[in-house]
């Protein structure tokens, strides 16, 4: 297939005019105009570039590209480097940032949702950004934190507001824990995000909300995942995602 058809119906689905963002959406850099492998990764880093060369891999889809708002936009040292592999290899990249995480089937709030299984029964904002829904039944924030643990192989940040039972979730992955005041304003019993900051603590435990941090690499694994899968069943392309450990 195209590198033109292949950007056009991700732009398509993932709906990108919608969003105002901090980066720019879709193609970033252009390399060859014929697909047929297609790597996907959290962040357009050294080591995924290295590794997707090494796979021999038309194009890179990731969630975290470049060209970020207040970014220094010369081309030198470390984006120099990495920009000059992926141009010597031939390699376009894609970045789909915004746009992946609110997708409502390959978004990596969706995909969280069903790893956790919740049904999502509302969204955060009027983009689309941060999830709620429920459990089937009440659990507390110990079993809770468990199983987020267990499934994203992390060890989840927990901070406790008071003994009630979660069952009314919201999250949002990456670094979204700006958004706990809204969940709290929404009437969740707790809130999972990626990141934490030192107010973050203390807003939990005054809003009542519980708190888990479990990790913005690791709550953003799953949406290129999801969406690599879907392309190359769409086009009839390999697909291979390239994990390179984060524990931020």
């Amino acid at each position: 297939m195209t590198l033109t058809k292949l950007v056009s119906y991700t732009n398509e689905i993932l709906s990108i005019d919608k969003f105002n963002d901090y980066a720019p959406n879709g193609l970033q850099l252009e390399g060859s105009n014929h697909i047929n492998r297609l790597a996907t990764a959290v962040t357009a880093s050294l080591d995924v570039i290295t590794k997707a060369v090494d796979m021999k891999a038309n194009a890179l889809l990731v969630h975290h590209g470049y060209f970020w708002k207040g970014e220094n936009p010369t081309i030198i040292g470390m984006k120099k480097t990495r920009l000059e592999l992926l141009l010597k290899n031939n390699i376009s990249l894609l970045a789909y940032h915004l746009p992946l995480d609110a997708h409502p089937e390959y978004g990596n709030n969706a995909c969280l949702g069903k790893m956790f299984g919740i049904t999502t029964t509302e969204v955060m904002d009027k983009q689309g950004i941060g999830n709620i829904g429920y459990l089937d039944k009440p659990i507390t924030l110990s079993q809770f934190a468990a199983q987020v643990s267990q499934l994203l192989s992390r060890q989840a940040l927990v901070i406790s507001a008071g003994n009630h039972p979660i069952k009314r979730i919201a999250w949002c992955s990456g670094g979204a824990q700006k958004y706990l005041i809204k969940a709290a304003a929404m009437g969740v019993d707790v809130y999972l995000s990626g990141e934490i900051s030192e107010n973050t603590v203390h807003e939990a435990r005054e809003l009542g909300v519980h708190y888990i941090a479990a990790g913005h690499h690791a709550t953003e694994r799953y949406g290129v995942q999801a969406l690599g899968e879907h392309l190359a069943t769409a086009f009839g392309i390999e697909h291979q995602y390239i994990e390179i450990d984060n524990p931020a």
